[in-house]
């Protein structure tokens, strides 16, 4: 499906949204002065509480799934590996969900539960959890806002022209095709280095990194002493590219649309990015549960204090109240097509410019 066309950036000033309906587009003004308390307080209180049977539920969820994607890498016979390893990293998936509500301090009261929780459930994964977390809370502090949102930011045709021709290469590969390898390539150069992140938080990034390298230094080597090369790649590898897929297609549909912009820091306005900016998508429910409807995101981008396992109540709220601000879609290749062929390059009055219609005006 192709998505609506929205208003340009240079209607900001009127903070308008689109809502479709069978047979006609509509816009709807959002106030320029709405703040996102004002949005909060229409939100069932119950939506921010914490439940520890649900919380722990869902790890066991997720460590009963895990378990039995690996028993089913174990068993399948090789023309059946290919869907035992995209089942084993969804599930792979849900480890890092419950991380994510760990890095935001949504899954247990006491913190040193969630950085305990968020460290186990980011082991297998390769992922410095602290390194992710206070990364991933600038992304939230800034959603959309040009040269300061760390997710998906698209470059500037000027950035882009300054390129090496391979770097060049790989940011069109990254943008198109091979989407699904971005967060591979985010992963690498993003969260382990300590100097992305101030002088306070350094040390806690650091300890992130010795841990998982010294569970890799570990882990590794007896995994292919065991079962050689041949079962590194069968099962680590595999399944760490299918969560990578999620990783990827998630953060990917999260934030990117034709008709959704990334503003100008002196333009950017909190309500607007965080309610109409992010994209609420339906996927497979088999991939939603698996994943703790972590594709429920407008609601967590309004307020990261919502547990995963409450974002669907959250969300129906919100569609209640403020149902004609909400982007809403489903997972399709028709989707992926759409975002990968034109959102590549940022485009002040179009939201994108695709690198044909670059390649076109140069």
């Amino acid at each position: 499906m192709l998505l609506p066309k929205r208003p340009t950036p240079g209607e900001n000033n009127r903070f308008m949204t689109a809502t479709v309906s069978p047979n006609n587009l509509t816009f709807t003004p959002l106030n320029a002065n709405l703040r996102l308390k004002d949005i909060l307080k229409t939100l069932p209180k119950e939506c921010f509480q914490k439940d520890m049977r649900k919380a722990w539920t869902a790890v066991l969820t997720s460590i009963l799934m895990v378990s039995l994607g690996y028993a089913s890498i174990a068993i399948a016979p090789w023309f059946l590996l290919p869907i035992a390893w995209f089942f084993t990293g969804t599930a792979l998936t849900g480890f890092f969900v419950i991380a994510h509500d760990c890095g935001h301090r949504s899954f247990a009261k006491r913190r040193w539960v969630n950085d305990l929780v968020g460290h186990l459930f980011m082991l297998p994964l390769i992922y410095p959890f602290h390194s992710w977390r206070i990364l991933h809370n600038q992304h939230h502090n800034h959603t959309n806002k040009m040269d300061v949102d760390n997710a998906w930011q698209p470059f500037r045709p000027g950035l882009y022209a300054s390129l090496p021709t391979p770097i060049r290469g790989a940011y069109q590969a990254m943008r198109g095709r091979l989407w699904w390898l971005a967060s591979v390539v985010h992963w690498a150069i993003m969260h382990f280095d300590p100097s992305r992140v101030g002088a306070n938080d350094r040390s806690k990034v650091r300890l992130s990194v010795a841990v998982v390298v010294g569970f890799a230094v570990i882990f590794f080597p007896l995994l292919i002493a065991t079962l050689g090369i041949g079962g590194f790649i069968k099962f680590w590898l595999m399944p760490w590219l299918g969560y990578h897929f999620w990783m990827s297609t998630f953060t990917l549909v999260h934030h990117t649309a034709p008709d959704i912009d990334f503003q100008e820091p002196e333009q950017w306005h909190a309500a607007k990015a965080q309610l109409a900016g992010t994209v609420h998508c339906d996927y497979p429910m088999w991939v939603e549960r698996l994943c703790h409807h972590i594709n429920v995101h407008i609601p967590h981008h309004l307020s990261t204090a919502i547990p995963s396992y409450n974002l669907r109540m959250a969300h129906e709220s919100l569609r209640e109240n403020w149902g004609t601000y909400l982007y809403e879609c489903r997972f399709s290749w028709s989707l992926m097509k759409a975002i990968t062929d034109q959102c590549h390059l940022y485009h002040p009055e179009e939201c994108y410019q695709s690198f044909t219609a670059y390649e076109r005006q140069k």
